[in-house]
């Protein structure tokens, strides 16, 4: 695994669309005189935290997860289960955003539009590789994907003038 600063770097320049580039940007950070040095992650857009995640909400907000089908998996697995909930209420921190990152460099950009990891899909939702036919065939499905999912959609479908 690289370092953050090696991959933000290539998230930033290799894979953001010209059109988001200096809009978006990529933040996470562990702190050092934390016990177990856990951080925090974020996705920016023109300086706004659009998302954002702590290490410490993995506990703090764990009673506010829904009881359904997937709670006994989000309570279970070593990393948070990375879906629509889980970003609304932060639970996530740096360390997803490696996993997060590692997964979507390691497959194609169609594998990553249909991970099950939100992290990923909106990393490549973001991707250059993902161009304007591509957004415009995904608009048609737009309506059941998830409220973060669709405002990435919106932000990236608005940069490239659709």
């Amino acid at each position: 695994m690289s370092t953050w600063s090696g991959i933000r770097k290539r998230m930033e320049s290799e894979y953001l669309a010209e059109s988001l580039k200096g809009h978006i940007s990529y933040f996470a950070t562990s702190y050092s005189r934390s016990p177990d040095h856990e951080g925090r992650a974020a996705i920016r857009y023109k300086g706004k935290e659009i998302i954002k995640g702590c290490y410490y909400y993995n506990w703090t907000k764990a009673e506010s997860f829904p009881k359904d089908e997937k709670y006994e998996r989000r309570m279970s697995e070593e990393f948070a289960f990375m879906d629509d909930t889980a970003i609304k209420l932060g639970v996530f921190d740096q360390t997803c955003f490696y996993k997060a990152f590692d997964e979507f460099d390691n497959q194609s950009i169609e594998k990553s539009l249909c991970s099950e990891n939100m992290l990923v899909r909106i990393f490549a939702v973001l991707d250059r590789r993902v161009g304007k036919r591509k957004l415009i065939s995904m608009k048609e499905t737009i309506e059941n994907e998830d409220d973060t999912f669709k405002e990435f959609f919106a932000i990236r479908m608005n940069a490239e003038g659709i």
